[in-house]
């Protein structure tokens, strides 16, 4: 099938996530400003993300559950507001503790309704299972080019305003999810046949038994985890790694923005190899292409270049776990209980993303550098791309119908 005959619900799943992550992944360039403005440490910007990422995994089971019984629709228009009011919110805050409930809540809960979990969800009951992972793919490069787009959006106002009003106007473009979100509904047998749809579990307790028993499920839970680790370490410290190193904010900026448009075709290149090969094998070449972007990264010397290569490099195998991962719940367990199974292997992967965060933060100002969370990020790849290795994926049997 080719994307152009992908149905309308993808385009506006895509559109929703380039502002939801294409704001979320510029987070890390408010660091400083932030952190100059309340006069803390880099560790407490670094909390707060990481308590948003938290509670970004915490809420995604249950949202993926609500999506499931009432619809992403819906779910997807709640989450909208929230976001617009955690940014809102923390523009005018006047505490900085202010920011766990603003920018960590509120964003992290408008973030769990409004990215990958609920609209990969939706996409999976309107696309035929043999196209998923390429589907899932294009929809992942959506979150990419918000990257992209955003991220020197994001630089140019803070150059010409302060970091308020740069929040201000973020918190104004996350309405017009809202509107996108009247575009994601889904029929209950929408890409799927009637058999396979039978053939199903039937409620949500028989779809968790079902995966809990499964021992890959927990491989790609543990592997998750670690992709979450890196994601959230890059994105909110390589501005200030590399600020460490002499560079100007714009060349963080390039940096970023080059992992969110190199990431656009890393993620659709990944996804389309996923519906060709083995998913274990595509997900451990990537974790193994991984290893060595980022030991090559902190081994060089770090320039410009070099900062504009890594972010090139690494934006290839980015996101690329995201429609691997999900296209393997989905071949395994089926598509009618996706937002809920892929919801908790979300959450596995935002406990990554916290300490990730936080961890980046609080070895820096331990230590006074970087160098050891790096290099336990090399290792954690190298680790990953082992584990996927014995998940059986051949999709679940089950003898008759669930009841």
């Amino acid at each position: 099938m080719s994307i152009f005959r992908f149905p309308l619900l993808v385009w506006f799943g895509i559109a929703i996530l380039i502002f939801s992550l294409g704001i979320r992944q510029s987070f890390g360039i408010f660091m400083m400003p932030i952190s100059e403005t309340f006069n803390t440490g880099r560790e407490f910007f670094s909390l707060a993300i990481a308590f948003q990422n938290l509670l970004f995994g915490m809420f995604q089971p249950f949202v993926g559950m609500a999506a499931d019984c009432w619809g992403a629709h819906r779910v997807i228009s709640l989450g909208a507001l929230a976001y617009a009011a955690g940014l809102y919110l923390t523009s005018v805050a006047s505490q900085p503790e202010w920011l766990y409930l603003s920018l960590g809540a509120l964003v992290g809960l408008g973030l769990s309704c409004t990215s990958y979990v609920i609209v990969l969800g939706a996409v999976a009951k309107v696309v035929p299972a043999q196209h998923t992972a390429k589907a899932f793919g294009l929809t992942t490069a959506a979150g990419s080019f918000g990257m992209f787009a955003v991220i020197p959006g994001a630089e140019a106002l803070l150059s010409n305003f302060d970091w308020q009003t740069t929040l201000q106007v973020f918190a104004l473009a996350c309405s017009v999810m809202v509107a996108f979100a009247c575009f994601m509904k889904t029929s209950q047998s929408q890409g799927t046949t009637a058999k396979a749809a039978e053939n199903e579990p039937k409620t949500v307790k028989q779809a968790l038994q079902e995966a809990f028993a499964h021992k890959g499920y927990w491989l790609i839970h543990a592997g998750f985890f670690v992709c979450g680790f890196h994601v959230m370490f890059i994105a909110t410290h390589l501005p200030s790694y590399l600020a460490d190193k002499g560079l100007e904010a714009s060349s963080a900026a390039m940096a970023l923005a080059y992992v969110g448009v190199f990431n656009i075709f890393g993620s659709y290149f990944w996804g389309l190899m996923g519906d060709r090969y083995d998913k274990r094998y595509v997900m451990t070449a990537l974790y193994v292409a991984r290893t060595l972007v980022i030991a090559s990264f902190i081994t060089l010397p770090v320039t410009n270049s070099t900062a504009t290569l890594f972010g090139a490099a690494i934006g290839f195998c980015w996101l690329g776990t995201v429609p691997l991962t999900s296209g393997l719940v989905r071949q395994i367990f089926g598509a009618r209980y996706l937002s809920t199974l892929y919801g908790l292997v979300f959450l596995t992967h935002q406990v990554g993303s916290f300490l990730g965060a936080w961890a980046g933060g609080r070895i820096y100002d331990y230590y006074g550098t970087y160098e050891p969370i790096w290099w336990s990020t090399v290792v954690l790849a190298f680790l990953a791309a082992l584990l996927h290795l014995p998940i059986n994926t051949k999709p679940v049997i089950r003898l008759a119908p669930a009841i």
